[in-house]
């Protein structure tokens, strides 16, 4: 009894002392939030982190002059194309129906002061008409000079009485995984937005199984829809890259953004402006990155940089005496750890540049010169195949006197049949030398036409195959 009287007692005075503090804060009119965890909440342990834009203000880093400098030099790009729907069934089938006229957006920089404007391809695609307005609410027709679908890259021109606001270019190359940029562009049709982010990686390639290898920098700058074509600066205001894509299930952004780098799209632009088209260099290798697991396999301790597994005869690589199990690991002094880093600086490079190319071969490192070769390569996409000029010893080998070499099936169908390779002599009967025949046959034919292909596979045997 005398125990129960105690426990009685000392929950009263504790629920006086309770009640007494609660009146105490309520009548100092304080605003306290007491937070109890409940049954379920988990934590996480974490140090002490910063969002960017505090953790940069506390590293005394200033965007404004770099936004200053970038704002007024990034446009809103308008793309209105006319497409056909079918009102009926005769029209489903045989074509025809209403034009309407459907309108995207984007974004796009300024880079020179006459008006020249570098945006992304899928920005301006299939265009009846391009719109750019500027900073300053002022509206200009644009005009298309050129694209390049592998890059994604387009250059188009307004004209204006007066010079305009531009970014210059700085080298894409010399960014740091940690340094500070900006990305600038107008999401969701919202202009002249400005986000801050780090480089959070350098040579992303999104397309690794599509045959078309790409080098992304990737930052955490928040873009979204609408950005695309926008520009990527560092904090002096330079453009070190072309806004491009995000990876996101929601289709908007959730912490990661891909940048064209600033290299590979001036060099893109000033061939489009000189030759009306883009002129690739590359080495004339087939290579594959390395891991611990095809370290193993091909009987090598590297796991980083670039196996070497093939040579194109003729090719720089040929003439400068790379074989075959060679390990790329640095070109022009720069680290190869995959071989996105390869393509990705070769993107900036022309035909006849020369690069020096380190390789590891039987554990000692050597610098090889290499000139690089033209990329001539036409992609025959009624068909779903990509061709290339054959060269003389592989036609001889065959048997051919002439005949364009495939080198990759472009779909997940084709791809299964190992059509590398094979030569094709005749498109529709007529005789294919060259791709630049292949070009001309493809152009002239029908849409709705059948595409006949003559072709001698690896065996040397003659086949033929109707495509329709």
């Amino acid at each position: 009894m005398k125990q129960t009287v105690r426990l009685f007692l000392v929950a009263l005075v504790a629920g006086a002392i309770t009640l007494g503090g609660y009146k105490y804060f309520e009548s100092s009119n304080t605003d306290i939030a007491f937070l109890s965890p409940e049954k379920d909440t988990s934590f996480i342990p974490t140090s002490t982190t910063y969002t960017n834009a505090y953790s940069a203000a506390a590293e005394g880093i200033d965007f404004t002059d770099a936004a200053e400098r970038t704002v007024h030099a990034v446009v809103h790009v308008k793309n209105t194309t006319i497409s056909r729907q079918p009102s009926n069934i005769m029209e489903y089938f045989y074509g025809g129906g209403q034009p309407k006229a459907m309108v995207g957006a984007g974004s796009g920089v300024i880079i020179s002061p006459d008006g020249y404007i570098i945006t992304n391809n899928h920005v301006i695609a299939n265009a009846s008409q391009l719109e750019v307005t500027l900073n300053n609410n002022r509206i200009y027709e644009a005009e298309l000079i050129g694209t390049d679908p592998k890059t994604d890259i387009a250059l188009i021109k307004i004209d204006s009485e007066e010079e305009l606001p531009f970014v210059t270019f700085g080298d894409s190359n010399e960014v740091k995984i940690g340094e500070w940029v900006l990305a600038v562009g107008n999401p969701f049709n919202l202009t002249s937005t400005v986000t801050a982010g780090i480089i959070s990686a350098k040579a992303r390639d999104l397309n690794q199984f599509d045959g078309n290898p790409q080098s992304f920098i990737q930052t955490d700058a928040a873009v979204n829809r609408g950005n695309s074509g926008g520009a990527l600066v560092n904090t002096k205001g330079e453009l070190v890259g072309i806004n491009t894509a995000i990876t996101s299930e929601t289709g908007s952004y959730v912490g990661y953004s891909f940048a064209v780098p600033s290299n590979n799209a001036r060099k893109v632009i000033e061939d489009i402006m000189e030759f009306g088209n883009v002129q690739r260099g590359i080495l004339g290798i087939q290579g594959s990155n390395l891991n611990s697991k095809t370290a193993e396999l091909l009987g090598t301790t590297e796991t980083e940089g670039v196996f070497v597994g093939e040579i194109e005869r003729g090719s720089g690589a040929d003439k400068s005496g790379l074989k075959k199990g060679d390990i790329i690991k640095q070109v022009d002094g720069y680290k190869v750890g995959k071989f996105s880093d390869l393509t990705g600086y070769l993107g900036s490079k022309r035909p006849n540049d020369v690069v020096d190319v380190t390789i590891l071969r039987e554990g000692r490192k050597k610098v090889v010169p290499v000139t690089l070769i033209k990329l001539e390569t036409y992609q025959i996409k009624d068909v779903g195949l990509e061709v290339k000029n054959a060269d003389p010893s592989d036609l001889k080998r065959r048997g051919v006197s002439y005949g364009v070499e495939v080198t990759q099936a472009l779909s997940q169908d084709l791809g299964r049949y190992n059509l590398k390779g094979i030569i094709i002599t005749k498109i529709n009967d007529e005789p294919v030398k060259d791709i630049d025949d292949a070009k001309r046959i493809m152009s002239r034919r029908d849409f709705n036409d059948p595409i006949k292909m003559t072709f001698v596979d690896q065996r040397g045997e003659i086949n033929s195959f109707i495509f329709r």
